[in-house]
């Protein structure tokens, strides 16, 4: 879990500490101040840029989370994966690990791989409890040109990985990727496979503007990718009619 961020008072400070001068010297010209025009220079100091402006909170990123009706019959949420940040934001964190944990990639939360720590998320998990076919689906906000270096990590983390041992079944993962052309702004799909698993795993990391989408499928006879690739799409159609808050920051 992650600690709220605190804003910054450095701005505040400033202007109080300046406050005593600008009096002092209103006394001594009291009667040209009140008619000349302050210059530019003699402005208080404009508050610090929020390095958050413009992103989407884990309350907004929740709304672009594909909804139940998505998913087929039988499949259900699972309330113990449905998580999200809020109103708040966390501080980022940008020191991806020098060997990446290649197990990472067998979880809903497998977009950790990269090693790089959003700002605010949203993420839940849909299972049958039938077939335990398994969909997860989470939105990670970054700032600035973040994004686009979870998915050069992502990329990085995923050819260095070209396979782990299952811990449920201790069989060798097999470990396939390539890009994807045409779904959002950029995307790296990952393939997993093992001897000792009915199906095979489907990971999509999609970027659209300062979000990234994430998304694990087990669903169907093609190693979960039809449905992840669907699911995909329809996050990210959902982040790019929601807004501003969608595209990458200047």
């Amino acid at each position: 879990m992650h600690n709220p961020s605190r804003t910054a008072r450095a701005a505040r400070l400033l202007a109080v500490a300046a406050l005593p001068l600008a009096l002092a010297a209103c006394g001594a010209s009291e009667s040209t101040s009140a008619t000349a025009p302050a210059s530019p220079s003699a402005a208080s100091p404009s508050a610090a840029k929020d390095p958050n402006a413009g992103l989407f909170t884990g309350t907004q990123l929740k709304k672009a989370l594909a909804p139940a009706s998505f998913f087929a019959p039988g499949f259900a949420v699972d309330p113990s994966a449905a998580r999200d940040t809020g109103d708040t934001y966390t501080p980022p964190s940008t020191a991806p690990a020098a060997k990446p944990d290649c197990s990472k990639l067998a979880s809903t939360g497998w977009i950790d791989i990269a090693g790089i720590g959003s700002v605010s998320f949203a993420q839940n998990d849909y299972v049958d409890k039938n077939t335990s076919e398994d969909i997860g689906q989470e939105i990670d906000a970054y700032r600035g040109t973040t994004a686009a270096d979870v998915l050069a990590g992502v990329a990085k983390a995923a050819a260095s990985c070209t396979g782990f041992t299952d811990s449920d079944t201790q069989s060798k993962v097999k470990v396939a990727q390539r890009a994807v052309p045409g779904l959002g702004d950029s995307a790296y799909e990952i393939t997993l496979t093992a001897p000792a698993w009915e199906n095979g795993t489907t990971l999509i990391a999609a970027r659209v503007g300062t979000n990234v989408v994430s998304v694990l499928s087990t669903d169907g006879h093609d190693d979960g990718a039809a449905t992840a690739r669907k699911l995909t799409r329809r996050i990210v159609a959902s982040l790019k009619s929601a807004g501003p808050a969608a595209k990458p920051a200047s």
